[in-house]
């Protein structure tokens, strides 16, 4: 549910992708004064040539005294600067730079080993995450089933983008731009199944459709495949968790199918930044 701001002077800056999932619960902690700096530097990203403070004004649809006293503090901290004459605002590389600081690959690493190693647990099977890396997928982080009985993907590996279920997700959960680029990176792995464009179109559709991938693996017999997207904030994949589930025919009773199925939906959405988007 779309949440709407409480201030007497309406709306958040108009940014393309900005977040407005703000729950009943949230509300009762909001900081408006952060709410502020935050719109200030989301309205500022998308502004590459930077807007003057009558602009950021009319768009933040707030007083300009609010906002003039909101701009000299990020530019005393340096989020954003002044061009030469003084006139435009637009940020600054701090923000890179802090990123740059913890690589978001190793926090994403960092904040799923733990959910990865919990499902694993529940599940008794193995999972991976992967993500796209020029032109196919890199198995990111891996984590073994604690009974001992898994099919697993090694971490590092680098497995194909037209012919698994983590580049099914991948392909299925990016925007245009970002498929085409995909797709013209692509070069075939060692062992990759040939797919039509045509074939894959349709089996892209029905992944978009379902929410998730689960078919039998088109490199192992007797494993099914169970994938879903790990969500950013604009519904694009970030990454993907994968379930290569095998069904055990001795006597121990494990958790079948579903039930893997639906303890991997729960860690992905655990992992996601777009809460309960996951189907």
């Amino acid at each position: 549910m779309t949440a709407t701001s409480s201030s007497p002077r309406g709306r958040r800056p108009k940014v393309a992708g900005a977040l407005e999932l703000l729950t009943t619960a949230d509300e009762r902690y909001r900081a408006p004064a952060l709410d502020k700096g935050l719109d200030i530097l989301e309205l500022l990203a998308t502004q590459p040539q930077g807007l003057t403070r009558a602009e950021i004004v009319k768009e933040m649809d707030r007083s300009a005294n609010e906002i003039y006293r909101m701009l000299e503090r990020l530019v005393a901290r340096q989020y954003v600067m002044r061009n030469a004459s003084g006139d435009r605002y637009a940020l600054s590389l701090k923000l890179f730079a802090l990123a740059h600081m913890h690589p978001p690959l190793s926090r994403l690493i960092n904040q799923a080993l733990p959910v990865m190693d919990e499902f694993a647990r529940k599940a008794e099977q193995s999972c991976h995450m992967g993500v796209y890396d020029r032109g196919n997928v890199l198995i990111s982080a891996q984590i073994n089933s604690p009974r001992g009985w898994s099919f697993s993907v090694q971490r590092g590996a680098r497995v194909g983008l037209l012919d698994t279920a983590s580049g099914h997700i991948l392909l299925a959960f990016c925007d245009q731009g970002s498929y085409q680029r995909m797709r013209a990176e692509h070069t075939p792995v060692d062992g990759e199944v040939p797919i039509s464009e045509e074939a894959l179109a349709a089996a892209l559709t029905e992944v978009r459709a379902r929410g998730y991938l689960e078919r039998d693996s088109a490199q192992s017999f007797g494993v099914v495949d169970i994938s879903y997207p790990i969500l950013g904030p604009d519904n694009s994949a970030l990454a993907t968790l994968t379930c290569p589930y095998i069904r055990r025919i001795d006597r121990h009773i494990g958790p079948e199918l579903e039930r893997v199925r639906g303890y991997l939906h729960q860690a992905a959405q655990a992992l996601s930044l777009t809460q309960g988007m996951v189907r």
